[in-house]
Order: C-alpha cells, then sequence, then structure tokens
C-alpha cells in the first residue's frame, strides 16, 4: 500500500480543506493508496505535465500527483478544480 504525501504547507492545507468538507474524499483517496494508476479514474498526465498522474476525487476535485514505487509514495502536487491543469 502506497502512502499520500503533499508538495508543500499550501497543498496539504488544501487537501486537509476537502477531506474534511467533502464527503467521500476520504475514502477515494484510501482506494487510490492501494492502486495510483487505475482508481478514482488515475490517467498519465502528458505535455509540460508529463511524468505525473491526475485522479477524480468528487465533483469538480482534481489531484495531481506523482508515484514513487521504490517509496511507495504518492506525492500530492496539486488539489482543485480543473484549473490546476
Amino acid at each position: 500500500m502506497y502512502e499520500i504525501t503533499t508538495y508543500n504547507k499550501r497543498v496539504k492545507k488544501k487537501l486537509g480543506e476537502y477531506i474534511t468538507t467533502r464527503p467521500g474524499i476520504k475514502e477515494r483517496l484510501n482506494r487510490l493508496k492501494q492502486n495510483p494508476r487505475r482508481e478514482c479514474d488515475a490517467h498519465p498526465l502528458h505535455g509540460r505535465l508529463s511524468g505525473k498522474w491526475a485522479c477524480w476525487l468528487g465533483s469538480n476535485i482534481r489531484m495531481i500527483y506523482k508515484i514513487s514505487d521504490t517509496e511507495k509514495l504518492i506525492i500530492t502536487e496539486a488539489v482543485g478544480s480543473h484549473k490546476i491543469y
């Protein structure tokens, strides 16, 4: 199982706000920890975001992250609406 961490304090705060205010996000993050490449409509990004992944956490909430298989980490880089792309 992977562990979810954040890129910086700003992303950690934003993710925490979504977890506390939106029901279901915590459950989706737990599923993502099991398989970060398949759960929550995860997909690889292209272009300037190549090497990163995105997934759907809620009605208009997306998460951009990197996966470290050696450390079993999901490093969250951005959380928010589609404007984060």
